[in-house]
C-alpha cells in the first residue's frame, strides 16, 4: 500500500503567494500514517491521518508572518522527534508474525505494540501485544516469557527496590514484594530505551506506578493458541528478591 496524497487544495493561494508543502509520514508495527503542512504567508493547513484514511484537516491563521513560520517549524520539529520521516511513504507490509523467531529483538516488537491510548482499560491495552504472540509458535510464546523473566530478573535488586517511591524498600521495614514487581514490570512496558536507562540507573525507576498486565501477555497468548492453562517455568524468576545477588544484605532474600 502506498501513501495516498491528499488532494491538492488552492485556499492556501493567498494574495498571490504559491503555497509550500511538505509531507512525512511514520510506520512501525502497528502504524502507517502521513501528516503534511502548507504554508503560505500568515496561514497554514495541515492534514494527517492512516493512509488509505480520508485526511483530517487543520487550519490556523496568525497575525503575522514570521509568527506563522516559527510555528510551522515548530511543528516539524514536533513530528521528526516522534520519529515521522520527511518524504512520500514507501509500500507498508504488515509484520507476519507467525513467520517470526523470538529474539530480542522482537520481544521488544511485541512489547512496543501496546495501545497506550486505552489506557486505564488494561486488557485493552495489551491486546494488540497478545494478538501478534498468539501468532506464534509454542515456543516462540516461551522464549518471550523467557525473556521477560530474564529481564525482570535484572531489576530485582535492592538498588532498584529503594526506588520505586512511596512503598521504596526499607530496610528492617516490610515491603511488598508483588508491589515492587508490578513497578519493574512499568520499566518493561515502556521499552528498551527505559529498561537500559533503569537498568543501569536504578534512580530512573517510576515511582508509584504500576502494570502487572504486563505478566499476562504470554500466559493469555498461549491460552488462546492452544486452549491450554499455561504451565512454563522460565529458567529465571521474576518474583521479588529471586535475585540474590541483587540483595546480598536483605533478610528477605
Amino acid at each position: 500500500m502506498f501513501l495516498r496524497r491528499p488532494a491538492d487544495r488552492s485556499s492556501l493561494c493567498l494574495k498571490g503567494r504559491v503555497p509550500v508543502k511538505r509531507e512525512f509520514y511514520y510506520q512501525d508495527d502497528r502504524s502507517n500514517k502521513f501528516w503534511t503542512i502548507e504554508h503560505a504567508g500568515n496561514e497554514y493547513v495541515t492534514t494527517h491521518g492512516r493512509v488509505g484514511a480520508k485526511p483530517r484537516e487543520t487550519h490556523k491563521q496568525f497575525a503575522t508572518e514570521d509568527e506563522a513560520k516559527r510555528e510551522v517549524e515548530n511543528q516539524i520539529a514536533a513530528k521528526l522527534k516522534k520519529g515521522y520521516i520527511e518524504g512520500a511513504a514507501p509500500e507498508y507490509e504488515e509484520p507476519d508474525w507467525a513467520s517470526m523467531f523470538m529474539s530480542e529483538d522482537v520481544f521488544w516488537r511485541i512489547i512496543g505494540l501496546f495501545n497506550w491510548k486505552k489506557t486505564g482499560d488494561d486488557e485493552a491495552v495489551i491486546e494488540p501485544a497478545v494478538k501478534a504472540l498468539a501468532q506464534m509458535t509454542v515456543d516462540d510464546i516461551k522464549r518471550f516469557e523467557d525473556i521477560l523473566n530474564e529481564k525482570l530478573y535484572a531489576l530485582d535488586t535492592e538498588a532498584h527496590a529503594r526506588e520505586i517511591g512511596e512503598d521504596a524498600y526499607v530496610p528492617g521495614k516490610y515491603s511488598s514484594p508483588d508491589w515492587f514487581l508490578y513497578v519493574r514490570c512499568v520499566v518493561l512496558a515502556n521499552g528498551p530505551e527505559l529498561y537500559e536507562t533503569v537498568l543501569a540507573d536504578p534512580t530512573e525507576m517510576p515511582k508509584d506506578m504500576e502494570f502487572e498486565s504486563l505478566l499476562t501477555v504470554g500466559p493469555t497468548a498461549f491460552e488462546r493458541k492452544t486452549g491450554e492453562d499455561f504451565d512454563h517455568v522460565s529458567a529465571v524468576s521474576y518474583e521479588s528478591f529471586s535475585n540474590k545477588a541483587g540483595w546480598p544484605n536483605a533478610e528477605n532474600a
